[in-house]
C-alpha cells in the first residue's frame, strides 16, 4: 500500500475512533448518572424507547453513509466530479423527507409502539425522539458525503458535538424533572431530550465542512454537465443503500422483537408485572451500556475501509484492498479481545464500581455480554469487508439467521424460571457468534483477496487470555489485601479494579511486543509509527 494511502487510512480511522470515543465516553457518563436517578424499571423504559428510535432511525439512515461513501468515493478517484454533486443533491432531498414521515409515525404511534415493546412507559421517550429521526436523515447525508472524499472530520466533529449536547441537556433535564418529583417514565423521557437537541446542532457543523470541501474540489454547478439524471441516480443510491438499510435495520427490528419478546416471556411466562418486568429489564440495560463500549473503536474502523477498499478496488490495486482488510482485521482482534476478556473476569466489580450494583443477575448477564462483545466487534468488521468489496446483500442471509436464534433463544431460556433475564444475553451471544461464522464463510468464498483470518487471530487470543488472568488475579488480590484498609465497600472496589485494568493493560502491552503480535509493518500504518517503533523496540 503507497505510503500515503496508508496515513489517509489510519487518519481517517485515528480522526473516527477518538471522535467516536468521546461519544461513547460521554455517553457513558451520561447514562451513569441517569441510571442512578432512574430505578429499574425507569431504566428499563430508556432502553426500550431507544430500541424504537433505533429501527426508526437504520430504516431512515443506516444505508445512506456507507452507500455514499462508496459511492463518491469510487466516482471521485475517476474523475467524475459531477456524478459526485449530483450523488449529494439527489440524496439530500429523498432522506430528509423519508425522516419527516418517519418523524411523524413515529410521533402519531407512539403509544402502539409502547404497547407492541411490552412496556407503557417507553411512550413519552418515543414521542421526544420522533424529530430526531428528521434531523438524522439530513446529517446521514452530510456525513457520507464528507466520508467519500476519506475525510473523517466532519463526521468526527459533529459525533463530538451531538454527544456533548446529548449528555449536557439529557443529565440536566432528568435532574430538573427528577428533582420535581416526576414519575421515573417522564424523568427517561425528559434524560433523551439532548439526542435531538444534538442532531440539530450537527446541521450547521456539517454544512460548514461540506462547504470547505467543495471550495478544495472546485465543484461548481456546472459540474454536473455530464452527469446522470436525477432519478438514474437515485437508484443507484437506493441500489447500494437498500441492502445495507434492510440488514442493519433488520437487527434494529430484531432487537425490538426480542426486547418484546423478552419482556412478555416475563410477564405472561413468569407471571412478573409490568413493572418488574420492566425493572428486570433495567438490570440488563445497565451491563449493556458497558457491553457497547468496545464497538466505540471498531465502528470507525468500519466506516473508514469501505470507501478505503471501494476506492483501492476502483483503481484496480487489489493488493492495497487485501492490506487494508488484513490490517483491519487484525487491529480489530487486538483491540476487541482484551476488551471482551476484561468484561468477562471483571463483571462484578465494574457493576459495583459504576452502579453501585452489588446484585449477581447484572454481573452475570455483563459476564456473558463481555464475550458476546468481540462477536458483536468482528462482525462489524466482517460486514464492512464484505460491504466494500460489494457483496452488501449477504448480510441480508446472514444477520437475519443471527437475528432468529436470538429471538427464539430469549423465548426458551428466559421463560424458564431458573434462568429468566440471563438468557437474552445468552441470545446475543449466540446471535453474533453466528453471523461471524457465516460472515467469515462468505469473505472466504467470495473475495478473492481476503484477510488471513487464523494468522492475525491467535496471537491476540493468547495475549487477551494472559491478560484476563493477570487482570482476575490481580483483582482479587488487592481487594483481599486492601479491603481491610479501604472498608470493603464501592470505594474500595474502584480503586482495586483500577489498578488491576492498569496492570492488565501494561501486561497486555509487553505481551503483544514479545510475542511480536503487533509488528513494525503494523506500526507503519499509525502517524509516527516508526519512532513509536523505536522507542518500544518492536522488530
Amino acid at each position: 500500500m503507497p505510503e500515503s494511502k496508508k496515513q489517509n487510512f489510519l487518519r481517517g480511522a485515528a480522526i473516527l475512533t477518538a471522535a467516536s470515543l468521546f461519544a461513547r465516553l460521554l455517553g457513558a457518563l451520561f447514562r451513569i448518572p441517569v441510571f442512578n436517578i432512574l430505578d429499574d424499571a425507569g431504566a428499563g423504559a430508556y432502553q426500550a424507547t431507544y430500541q424504537v428510535y433505533m429501527v426508526i432511525l437504520s430504516i431512515s439512515t443506516a444505508g445512506v453513509p456507507v452507500a455514499l461513501s462508496r459511492l463518491i468515493s469510487s466516482a471521485n478517484a475517476t474523475g467524475k466530479t459531477g456524478l459526485v454533486k449530483r450523488y449529494f443533491s439527489v440524496a439530500l432531498p429523498a432522506f430528509a423527507l423519508l425522516g419527516l414521515v418517519l418523524m411523524v409515525v413515529m410521533f402519531t404511534f407512539a403509544e402502539s409502539f409502547a404497547r407492541f415493546i411490552g412496556t407503557s412507559y417507553a411512550a413519552p421517550g418515543i414521542r421526544v425522539l420522533a424529530p430526531a429521526v428528521f434531523f438524522a436523515g439530513i446529517v446521514s447525508v452530510y456525513r457520507g458525503y464528507a466520508q467519500g472524499f476519506e475525510n473523517m472530520i466532519p463526521t468526527a466533529m459533529s459525533q463530538a458535538a451531538e454527544a456533548f449536547c446529548r449528555m449536557a441537556f439529557g443529565v440536566a433535564i432528568a435532574m430538573m424533572l427528577d428533582g420535581r418529583g416526576y414519575a421515573s417514565e417522564i424523568v427517561s423521557a425528559g434524560s433523551v431530550t439532548g439526542v435531538t437537541i444534538g442532531l440539530a446542532v450537527c446541521i450547521p457543523i456539517l454544512m460548514y465542512y461540506r462547504g470547505k470541501i467543495n471550495r478544495t474540489l472546485a465543484l461548481q454547478v456546472s459540474d454536473n454537465a455530464g452527469a446522470p439524471g436525477k432519478k438514474s441516480v437515485l437508484k443507484q443510491i437506493l441500489k447500494v443503500s437498500v441492502p445495507i438499510t434492510l440488514g442493519s435495520s433488520f437487527m434494529a427490528v430484531v432487537t425490538l422483537i426480542t426486547t418484546s419478546v423478552l419482556l412478555g416471556r416475563l410477564q405472561h411466562g413468569l407471571g412478573l408485572s409490568e413493572t418488574a418486568a420492566s425493572g428486570y429489564f433495567g438490570q440488563y440495560t445497565r451491563a449493556l451500556t458497558i457491553f457497547n463500549l468496545p464497538t466505540a473503536v471498531i465502528v470507525p474502523m468500519a466506516v473508514t475501509i469501505v470507501p478505503a477498499i471501494a476506492e483501492a478496488l476502483a483503481n484496480k490495486r487489489r493488493g492495497m484492498a487485501t492490506t487494508i482488510m488484513q490490517s483491519s482485521v487484525k487491529i480489530v482482534n487486538m483491540i476487541a479481545m482484551p476488551a471482551a476478556a476484561g468484561m468477562v473476569v471483571l463483571a462484578s466489580p465494574i457493576m459495583i464500581a459504576l452502579y453501585n450494583d452489588t446484585r449477581e443477575i447484572p454481573a452475570t448477564i455483563l459476564t456473558i455480554l463481555g464475550a458476546a462483545s468481540f462477536f458483536v466487534c468482528f462482525q462489524l468488521v466482517t460486514t464492512a469487508i464484505l460491504q466494500a468489496n460489494g457483496h452488501e446483500r449477504i448480510t441480508m442471509v446472514t444477520l437475519p439467521i443471527g437475528g432468529t436464534l436470538q429471538i427464539a433463544i430469549n423465548y426458551v431460556l428466559v421463560g424458564n424460571p431458573n434462568i429468566g433475564i440471563i438468557g437474552s444475553a445468552v441470545g446475543v451471544l449466540v446471535c453474533f457468534a453466528v453471523v461471524c461464522v457465516l460472515n467469515v464463510a462468505f469473505i472466504v468464498k467470495r473475495v478473492k483477496e481476503r484477510p488471513k483470518f487464523v494468522a492475525v487471530m491467535l496471537r491476540p487470543l493468547l495475549c487477551a487470555a494472559v491478560m484476563a488472568l493477570a487482570a482476575y488475579s490481580t483483582y482479587g488480590l488487592l481487594f483481599r489485601v486492601g479491603s481491610s484498609m479501604l472498608g470493603g465497600g464501592r470505594f474500595a472496589v474502584i480503586v482495586c479494579l483500577a489498578a488491576s485494568i492498569l496492570v492488565a493493560a501494561v501486561v497486555y502491552l509487553v505481551l503483544i511486543i514479545v510475542t511480536r503480535t503487533i509488528t513494525r509493518e503494523d506500526m507503519k500504518l499509525i502517524p509516527k509509527g516508526e519512532k513509536l517503533a523505536n522507542f518500544l523496540r518492536i522488530k
